[in-house]
């Protein structure tokens, strides 16, 4: 990402877009490899560029929404040739990552996901209800241009629905954390997370491709994710997954054998939206409590001191100043200087 200080030198802002177009194009060509037919329309039942613009928004502002429109249309433009109705559709691919971002600063999101609320709020404003406004859009413009009979609306509808849902559901979170991640990384449970990897690389394509239907066996390693390595280990763990889900609902194997293609969209969709929701709402519940452990902890041990120097008749030691300065919020950027 580009500094804020950068970002105030003449051309900074240019470079910025430039970035966010670039990032929105690079996603949308590999969300372009995978792909289902739905009643005659080709949709991706994973659209990252979502999650790309979402994250962007939030952690560069709403400044950087033209790089989002000039990356979703050289998209179209590398799959077709641009229409009235394209347009509208990229207008859509627009509006709808900018329309999450406001519902979210209204719901006082913290990009660090340290709290239920803010799993919740993503999980319902930025991925479920925003993207009605891309899918609707886009689903729309295909019937008015008469490219989509109306009786097959529904189905295309809810197919770009949850595939700009899951975009968001699992790409933003991880670009929030890698975003706000120290670095270099604490290792201390290095082997344990070797150990996750190794086992969810090995259990992960089998239940997956096993033509015994056995989905379900990703869900205690979700669990595992959660509880050990919080938000970054079940959405890693969910990301890998829904990848090789997508794959084999793409080539009609394993658990999506046999069945016709709404069948299949349906079924991966299904479990990729249980599978997102299950890690995001646990990891963040998991971090809200141990957040709580912590201050209660730390409050323990200052009573503790307070009450050994009153003891001992001295005056209670100095409690440190609180941080004023919200680094886990909104940017709201750069706060006019003087008295308030």
């Amino acid at each position: 990402m580009v500094g804020t200080e950068d970002l105030r030198r003449p051309g900074g802002y240019a470079v910025q877009v430039l970035a966010v177009a670039a990032c929105y194009y690079g996603a949308g060509r590999l969300g372009l490899l995978r792909e289902l037919s739905v009643e005659g329309a080709v949709v991706t039942p994973i659209w990252p560029p979502t999650g790309v613009a979402v994250a962007a928004l939030l952690i560069l502002g709403l400044g950087c929404w033209p790089g989002i429109t000039i990356g979703a249309l050289f998209v179209v433009m590398s799959i077709t040739t641009p229409h009235f109705d394209v347009l509208g559709t990229i207008a859509a691919q627009t509006a709808a990552p900018v329309a999450a971002v406001l519902m979210l600063r209204r719901a006082g999101f913290h990009t660090d996901l340290g709290r239920l609320r803010d799993g919740v709020a993503l999980v319902f404003l930025g991925a479920l209800a925003a993207m009605l406004i891309s899918s609707t859009a886009g689903a729309g413009l295909l019937v008015l241009t008469d490219k989509l009979d109306p009786q097959s609306f529904c189905p295309v509808w809810l197919a770009w629905w949850v595939g700009d849902a899951m975009g968001v559901l699992l790409v933003t979170p991880l670009l929030l954390l890698l975003h706000g991640a120290r670095w270099p990384p604490h290792l201390a449970r290095w082997k344990e997370a070797t150990a996750l990897a190794v086992v969810a690389c090995c259990v992960v394509p089998v239940a997956v491709h096993s033509s015994l239907s056995l989905l379900y066996l990703v869900y205690p390693l979700l669990i595992w994710a959660a509880l050990r390595f919080q938000l970054l280990g079940s959405v890693l763990c969910a990301l890998l997954t829904s990848v090789v889900a997508a794959v084999a609902a793409t080539d009609g194997s394993g658990a999506f054998a046999g069945l016709g293609r709404i069948e299949v969209m349906a079924k991966l969709q299904t479990f990729n939206g249980s599978m997102a929701l299950t890690a995001l709402l646990l990891s963040a519940l998991i971090t809200e409590q141990r957040n709580t452990r912590s201050s209660v902890e730390k409050a323990c041990q200052e009573l503790v001191e307070v009450l050994e120097h009153l003891n001992a008749g001295d005056a209670p030691p100095p409690r440190p100043q609180p941080d004023t300065g919200d680094t886990t919020g909104m940017d709201e950027g750069p706060r006019p200087a003087g008295p308030r």
